[in-house]
C-alpha cells in the first residue's frame, strides 16, 4: 500500500519524505488555501514535486469540461508528476476521458459510491478517491464503500488505483490495508499518530534506564 500525504505544507512534506515512506501528495483548494501567503499555488505545487518523487495531485476549479481541460493542461505543465484532480460530475467524466486520451494522469475526487467509482474507471481515471471520513461523518460505513469499490475493480480488471481519502485516524489506515487499497492519503497529524505508541515510548525509557546500570 502506497502512502500519500494530504497536505500542501512544505515542512510536513519534507519531514515525511525524510522518513523514507512517502509515495506521493494530494492537495485540494482548501488545503492550498491554508498556505496562503507562502507563494502562488502553482509555485507551491512545483516545490512539492521537487521534494516528492511520486504523484502530486492538483485540483481544477472549473465545473465544465472545457474549463477543466484548460486548467488541467496548465497544471500538468508545472511538472511531470502532477496528477489532475477532477470532481465527480458529468463534465468531470468528460474531462477525465479527454485528459486520459492525452496521457495526462487524473484523480477523480469526491467519490462516495461504488457506482460513481465504476464510472470513473470506465472514463479512464488513473486514480479514484473515495472520501471515507466524510461518509463516516454522516453515519455511513465509509470503509465498506471502499471495500466494495476494490472488489468491483478486481472483478473487471480496472487499472484505476483506489486512494483512500478523507482519512480521520490511524484505524482508517489499517482498514485500508486490510481491504487491499492501493493508496491511502492522510494528514500529517495522522501519520505522526501511526508512528507513536505508549509501549514503544515506555520500552525505550526502560532500555535507557537499564543501560545506565551497565558497567561501561
Amino acid at each position: 500500500m502506497k502512502i500519500f500525504l494530504d497536505t500542501a505544507n512544505l515542512d510536513e512534506i519534507k519531514e515525511a519524505n525524510s522518513w523514507g515512506i512517502l509515495d506521493g501528495v494530494t492537495t485540494n483548494p482548501t488545503i492550498l488555501s491554508r498556505e496562503a501567503g507562502k507563494g502562488r499555488f502553482t509555485d507551491i505545487l512545483k516545490q512539492i514535486c521537487e521534494i516528492v518523487d511520486g504523484p502530486v495531485s492538483g485540483e481544477v476549479i472549473a465545473l465544465n469540461a472545457k474549463g477543466m481541460v484548460t486548467e488541467a493542461l496548465e497544471l500538468s505543465a508545472i511538472h511531470e508528476n502532477i496528477t489532475i484532480k477532477v470532481p465527480m460530475l458529468p463534465d468531470g467524466l468528460k474531462a477525465v476521458r479527454e485528459l486520459s486520451a492525452q496521457g495526462i494522469k487524473t484523480n477523480m475526487t469526491l467519490v462516495f459510491t461504488p457506482s460513481q467509482a465504476i464510472l470513473a474507471a470506465k472514463a479512464g481515471a488513473t486514480f479514484v478517491s473515495p472520501f471515507i471520513g466524510r461518509l463516516d461523518d454522516i453515519s455511513h460505513f465509509g470503509m465498506d464503500i471502499a471495500a466494495d469499490i476494490i472488489t468491483i475493480y478486481e472483478n473487471y480488471g480496472f487499472e484505476t488505483e483506489v486512494i483512500i481519502a478523507s482519512v480521520r485516524h490511524p484505524l482508517h489506515v489499517v482498514e485500508a490495508g486490510l481491504c487491499g487499497a492501493d493508496i491511502v492519503t492522510m494528514p500529517f497529524g495522522v501519520l505522526e499518530r501511526i508512528v507513536k505508541h505508549p509501549l514503544t515510548d515506555s520500552g525505550i525509557k526502560r532500555f535507557l534506564e537499564d543501560w545506565e546500570k551497565v558497567q561501561k
